[in-house]
């Protein structure tokens, strides 16, 4: 028997709201006990407590779980047929059987907008409302305002080719700018939560019917937006046309033995204004764009144990603001446009203080490392950075014109040029 609730009719709880358990909602509750619910629910194809093969199933038992203060849902093995994001809640777990469970985002449908979407509107009108419908997931954007300003939403209800929404539009999506509509949204995600873990399942982006590539400001096979101390752990994001895991403005958040594999966009993602983050021994691998996105201002951050592989970027980036990062252990090998790069920022928003150690850095395009910008306290020893005789990795280390202090100690460099220091100020 299906268990019915808001969600699957659109409606989307207000994502602010406490849980209306009132022991389980308090941050200071009277025991242990009350701190940590033992609710827990099944969904499957069969022999669960939920039985159905679709997301709306699966949000039927987060949000039953969610509104009694939190515990866990148990994902069975099989496909699920996501018609939009399954919308993570404060202090649930979600963990599916493995490999053997895999949600599957369904096909796009797209439309140009036949009226402006204007800033504030919960609402827009397409040309071709065809495959858009009640409970599905949209994102709305244009050629201009895309990123933070495009937005995902799910439709609540519909006249003709006119569609409400849950979520109003970030900036005004115009008609002469080619604004569109288009069901795309992460196949998981989290707004304003905290305390969530996903662990243990796949998620498969089908970007054989998903033509539409996106950015991970919004969207990203897994994808968090002020989703604090979250944890996402063992599993697999592979062929979602964006990013494979993004969160952003996210702080203390866990990634943990992780892989994204074939997504059109970066592998791993900590976004803008991630505080803390935890990216360890996961792997990025034949992704679009670089294997490991240091967004802006993401700092105090660990990225370690991770291996980023033949991406179609570089293998990592750092830049905006994003300082005082430790980058440790990692493998970074055979990435198209070089292994580590240190983004060309101005001195009040460079990628300071970043150590950078005892990682393998092996047959990239060009460098191996190339720290660029008016950056300072850069840290760089016991590594190895090396060409194993491809002739792609012809510079090792390669330091701006504009580089302030760096140390580089205890490397061991095989190259045609060990050091290209450019710096003016030497």
């Amino acid at each position: 028997m299906l268990l019915f609730c808001s969600s699957i009719f659109g409606i989307s709880p207000d994502p602010l709201a406490k849980a209306s358990a009132d022991e389980a909602s308090r941050r200071y509750p009277e025991n242990e006990l009350h701190a940590q619910p033992a609710i827990k629910i099944s969904v499957g194809h069969n022999d669960a407590d939920l039985i159905g093969t679709d997301n709306r199933a699966l949000q039927a038992a987060v949000d039953y779980v969610g509104n009694l203060g939190g515990g866990i849902v148990e994902i069975g093995p099989g496909e699920y047929l996501m018609r939009d994001s399954l919308h993570l809640r404060s202090r649930v777990t979600v963990r599916g059987s493995g490999e053997k469970t895999i949600l599957k985002k369904d096909a796009e449908f797209r439309s140009p907008l036949a009226a402006d979407g204007d800033f504030g509107e919960a609402a827009i009108t397409v040309v071709n409302p065809q495959g858009f419908g009640v409970g599905r997931g949209v994102y709305v954007a244009s050629k201009q305002q895309r990123n933070f300003h495009g937005v995902c939403a799910t439709i609540l209800n519909q006249r003709d080719n006119y569609f409400t929404l849950s979520r109003t539009m970030n900036a005004d999506i115009m008609v002469d700018h080619e604004g569109f509509a288009a069901t795309i949204y992460p196949v998981i995600s989290g707004y304003n939560i905290e305390d969530a873990h996903v662990e243990k399942l796949i998620v498969d982006g089908n970007r054989d019917n998903n033509p539409t590539k996106i950015d991970g400001c919004r969207n990203g096979g897994i994808f968090l937006y002020r989703g604090d101390n979250c944890v996402i752990t063992h599993c697999h994001v592979r062929n979602y046309n964006g990013d494979g895991i993004s969160f952003q403005q996210s702080n203390d958040v866990l990634v943990d033995q992780c892989v994204a594999t074939n997504c059109a966009g970066f592998g791993l993602h900590p976004g803008s204004g991630s505080q803390r983050p935890r990216v360890t021994n996961c792997r990025a691998i034949r992704n679009g764009e670089d294997g490991f996105f240091f967004c802006w201002r993401v700092r105090g951050g660990i990225a370690e144990g991770n291996w980023l592989e033949e991406n179609g970027g570089y293998g990592m980036s750092i830049g905006h603001k994003d300082s005082n990062n430790f980058v440790r252990k990692n493998t970074i090998i055979g990435n198209q446009l070089g292994g580590v790069y240190w983004r060309r920022e101005a001195e009040p928003m460079a990628a300071h203080n970043i150590t950078f150690e005892q990682n393998t850095v092996r047959d990239n395009e060009g460098w191996g490392l190339f720290v660029d910008g008016v950056t300072r306290g850069t840290v760089i020893r016991n590594n190895i950075i090396e060409d194993s005789g491809s002739g792609k990795q012809v510079t090792g280390i390669r330091l701006g014109e504009n580089v302030a202090d760096v140390l580089i100690e205890r490397n061991q460099i095989t190259a045609q040029t060990e050091l290209l220091d450019e710096r003016k100020n030497k």
